[in-house]
């Protein structure tokens, strides 16, 4: 490696992660305005929650960012996600077990 080289991602590589995600996006809005298929809805519907967090990594597809701190950050998103599952699916359980009384 040389001196002046940058580490991290190069440009093109950060377009692909930018692109993929923008894509993403728009393909799950289209799934979910089509009028031909629930299948096609439920699949735009998760898709859609996903591309809304995946978003979160745009600022960080810039050439000369490293491709670990992107990795990173997916992982912080995704625990943050399971955690808010967690406390959703526990205070719903909390709730049922209120009303049952």
């Amino acid at each position: 490696m040389t001196p002046d080289a940058k580490p991290g991602m190069s440009r093109a590589q950060a377009a692909i992660i930018r692109n993929a995600i923008l894509t993403l996006c728009i393909v799950s809005l289209a799934f979910i305005f089509q009028p031909f298929s629930v299948t096609l809805f439920g699949i735009g519907m998760a898709a859609v929650v996903v591309g809304g967090l995946a978003f979160n990594l745009i600022p960080l597809c810039e050439p000369g960012k490293p491709l670990s701190a992107v990795i990173r950050a997916a992982v912080i998103v995704v625990v943050v996600l399971f955690i808010v599952i967690g406390l959703a699916i526990g205070s719903a359980e909390l709730y049922g077990i209120y009303l049952r009384r």
